[in-house]
Formats: C-alpha cells, structure tokens, sequence
C-alpha cells in the first residue's frame, strides 16, 4: 500500500516567501489596472488642461508649426500688395483724367480763344469762383459727416419720406434765392444764407454717404473731379461765348431726367423694361445734361467776368459758385450710384 502525505507549508515558509507573492502581484496587477482604465471612456467634460494641452502636442504634427511660420510671413507681406495696388490706382485714376482730358478737348475745343489767352481778370474771378465751389463741397461733404456720426439722418430717415422731400426742397430753394438775392457787398448775410443751402445740400447726400463704402465714395468724388475738371478746362480755354447757346437745350434734358427721376412712383413695378430704361436716363443722361451745365456754367462765369470788368454787374463769385457745386452733386450721386451698381452685379 502506497500513502501520500501532503505537509501544509507553515507560518515560518510563508514569511520567508511573502517578498516574492508580492512583487508577483505587483507584476500583473499593472496590467489589468490598464486594462481596466482603457475599457472605460474617460469623460470628455472634466478634462484637465494639461492633459488636454500633452494631448494636442502629441497629435499635433511638427510641420504646422513650419506653416503657421509660413503663414505668419506671408501676412506681414500683405501691406506691400495694398501698396502695390493703391499706386496701380492713383495711376489708373491719373491716366483716365489724362485721357479724358484730351478725348474733350480733341472734339468741343477745335476752335480755341483768338484774343492770345485768357485775361487776368478773368483768370482772377474763375479762381475765386473754384474756390467758393471747393469750400462749398467741403461745408457739404463735413456736414453730412457729422449727420451720419451724429445719428441725425436716421431720424430723418424713419420720419415721413414727403414731409422731408418737400421741406428739404423748401429750403434748398429758399436759401439758394436768398443768397443769389443778397448783395454781394453784404457779406455776412449772404454767407450765412450759402453756407445754410450748403446745410441742405448736405441732408440730401447723407443718407447716400451713411450706406455707400468709404472706397466707393472716394472713387466717385475722384471721376467727379475728373470730369469736371477736363470739362471746365474746355470751357475755360474755348473761345468767347462759344457754348452759351446750350443753355436752352440742357434745360430741357433736365426736365427729361427729373421725370424720368419720378417714373417708378408712377410707372408699376411690373414694367420692368420701361423702369430700366427710365434708369438709365435718370443717370447716363443726367451725367451728359449736367456735364453740359459745367461747360456752360464755365462760359458763363467768364461772361460775368467781361461785364463786371466794364461795371455792367458787380462781381459775386459765391452766386457763381451754386450753379458749379449743384452740378457737382448731380454727377456725384450718379456716380455713387453707378458704382454701387456694378459691384452689385459683381457679388
């Protein structure tokens, strides 16, 4: 018979062995503790940020850095680009005044002045008069700033559109009689009167300013320069008196463009054609009508000239101003609006 006899380790074995049983445990222990961490998703809410910040340095490649570099020099070359195209236009805007210049003075200035030039009296009284004009269209252009700062041509706008319309007329109309109407000795009464139609004139393009962008509305008073300025050169150097016949005419295509000005309140909304066509009157033939008026108005400032150097009229060259900053408003608000046409069309 064979026995088998099993001796149980005693108290003394396993305390000798107790430093192994535990570094054992502590061997697989390690890996089922992450394995447990893996299996459960750690919340995306409560994240630290250093643990967030080592996350996104470890998946994030050493190469955006290079172009975040790249990226960063390239920004700091963008102002040599604005610079660039900032001369390409004051270049294109040169050139166009050049061109038109010529292109004007080729076809109305065939015949020039026989009497060797133009005098200094009259060089004299143009000059005042510009520079009346150049005053008046900075009153105006500052004015209608500080109504758009100010917040005064939204309250004009949200008040009833006829009140406004025909009381602005009202006064336009009135302050522009009373300063024509006032001697021109009698200077602070009649610069009061001027600089109130400047006033008016102002509340009228100020809501064109308040919704027109500031490039655009430099583009345009730059064109407006531009063709008044080659237009008024033609009229300056033509020969006496040679353009004083179309007063006549421009006052009849002026009625044709105020009307055409009134269509869409009568023509309907359905009427597309016809409301284009009405537009393209209202601006394309009110830049030729009032291009028109600066050629004239030109001709005629140097007609007051002659007879206020024989005693005829006295000189005013504020009432001969009016006529050249009106002509200045009408082909600048067609030009804001043309602009503003065809970046319409570009989007």
């Amino acid at each position: 018979m064979s026995f088998t006899i099993t001796i149980r380790q005693g108290p003394a074995r396993l305390a000798s062995r107790f430093p192994e049983l535990t570094k054992c445990s502590l061997r697989t222990a390690a890996p089922a503790r992450t394995f447990h961490q893996s299996a459960t998703r750690p919340s995306k809410f409560f994240t630290s940020k250093t643990a967030l910040v080592s996350t996104i340095l470890r998946t994030t490649p050493r190469n955006v850095f290079v172009r975040s570099s790249r990226t960063y020099m390239q920004q700091s070359a963008a102002p040599a680009a604005d610079t660039g195209s900032t001369t390409r236009r004051l270049l294109t805007g040169g050139a166009i005044f050049g061109g038109t210049l010529i292109a004007i003075n080729a076809v109305f200035n065939r015949e020039t002045r026989e009497d060797g030039g133009m005098p200094p009296f009259e060089r004299s009284y143009l000059n005042s008069t510009f520079l009346h004009t150049g005053l008046g269209i900075g009153i105006i252009g500052i004015t209608a700033r500080q109504m758009v700062q100010t917040g005064f041509v939204y309250r004009l706008m949200v008040t009833n559109p006829w009140v406004v319309a025909i009381g602005g007329l009202a006064l336009s109309f009135g302050t522009m009689l009373g300063t024509r109407a006032i001697d021109p000795d009698n200077y602070v009464p009649k610069y009061a009167l001027w600089t109130a139609f400047n006033a008016t004139q102002a509340a009228f393009i100020a809501p064109l300013i308040a919704f027109a962008p500031g490039a655009l509305i430099a583009r345009a008073g730059l064109y407006t320069v531009a063709m008044m300025g080659s237009i008024s050169f033609v009229g300056a150097t033509a020969k006496q008196e040679k353009y004083m016949y179309i007063g006549g005419p421009l006052l009849a295509g002026a009625a044709i463009v105020a009307v055409s000005g009134l269509a869409p309140l009568i023509i309907p909304a359905t009427a597309i054609r016809t409301l284009a066509f009405t537009e393209n009157i209202w601006l394309y033939g009110g830049l030729a009508v009032f291009g028109g008026f600066t050629l004239y108005d030109v001709q005629k400032i140097l007609y007051h000239a002659r007879m206020a150097e024989h005693g005829i009229i006295k000189k005013d060259p504020v009432n001969e101003s009016i006529s050249l900053e009106l002509d200045f408003l009408n082909i600048f608000i067609r030009m804001v609006q043309i602009l503003m046409m065809q970046q319409n069309r570009r989007k």
